[in-house]
């Protein structure tokens, strides 16, 4: 197997896992409207969310399928993991960790 001069193999867990991981979490930011008109809905309805939030739950799923379905979407979140990756390579720190905030009172 021949190793990508970029840097950029990506090993299966990596494209299946990893990757629409990021895009699972872009995507709901992407359609956070969406995303609230359904939460707000299942929680004015109650048990009977599933008949009375058809509608919501339908743009919702319209909303996130166009995401997962577009490749410049996918490249956009492949290129993200990516770069997380190489710092993550030259660090050692995982990015969850070096977006936290430091103490301010110190």
């Amino acid at each position: 197997m021949a190793l990508d001069p970029a840097g950029q193999h990506l090993r299966h867990v990596e494209k299946d896992v990893l990757i629409p991981k990021i895009m699972r979490e872009k995507a709901r930011e992407r359609c956070s409207e969406r995303v609230q008109d359904f939460t707000k809905c299942c929680k004015d309805s109650g048990i009977l969310m599933v008949v009375k939030c058809r509608k919501e739950n339908s743009a919702l799923k319209e909303c996130l399928t166009a995401h997962y379905n577009d490749p410049a979407f996918y490249e956009e979140c492949k290129m993200e993991y990516l770069k997380e990756r190489e710092e993550f390579r030259k660090t050692g720190i995982p990015a969850k960790k070096r977006l936290q905030k430091l103490p301010t009172s110190m």
